[in-house]
């Protein structure tokens, strides 16, 4: 994913709005888009998009611990709501987009560092204001389930009489 270096990078909010959700999730996913910047700061990827459904990947590293040497709980909020907005986004109609209102992440157990994990959002509703999805990174090898999510998403439908 190419990550956005600049304001300049990301898609101008009239372009967004001329875009349904789900083809702009997959714009990102071809490289058409600028993906988050954060994606690179915290080492994931976006690696599916399905409608309703999005996977992210990647591993935690050194600078993404805690004083303990362990993975930053901010790490796991990170991938999570990425993956499970996101997923609400690829339901979101053109001339709309999102926004995460509240997130929830219950860690289970620690990731170990460099261990490669897949995070996957899947939407439970999206209705015309709110979002509602759920989220899991589990390990790519081992299957092992490291954390669990679910957030509610706002969904914004700007009038166009304010020239936003």
């Amino acid at each position: 994913m190419r990550p956005a270096k600049t304001p300049s990078d990301i898609l101008s909010r009239a372009k967004l709005l001329k875009m349904s959700g789900y083809d702009f999730m997959v714009g990102m996913l071809e490289k058409k888009i600028a993906g988050p910047s954060i994606a690179e700061t915290m080492g994931f990827t976006l690696k599916t998009v399905e409608l309703g459904k999005v996977t992210f990947c990647g591993a935690p590293e050194f600078n993404t611990t805690n004083p303990m040497g362990t993975v930053h709980g901010g790490w796991y909020g990170a991938l999570l709501d990425s993956a499970m907005a996101c997923a609400v986004m690829t339901k979101v109609p053109q001339g709309s987009f999102y926004t995460t209102l509240e997130y929830k992440v219950s860690i289970v157990k620690p990731v170990p560092l460099n261990s490669r994990v897949e995070c996957i959002g899947v939407t439970d509703h999206v209705g015309r204001s709110t979002g509602v999805a759920h989220g899991e990174i589990r390990g790519v090898s081992s299957d092992k389930l490291y954390a669990t999510g679910t957030t509610t998403c706002i969904i914004i439908t700007p009038d166009p009489a304010l020239n936003e």
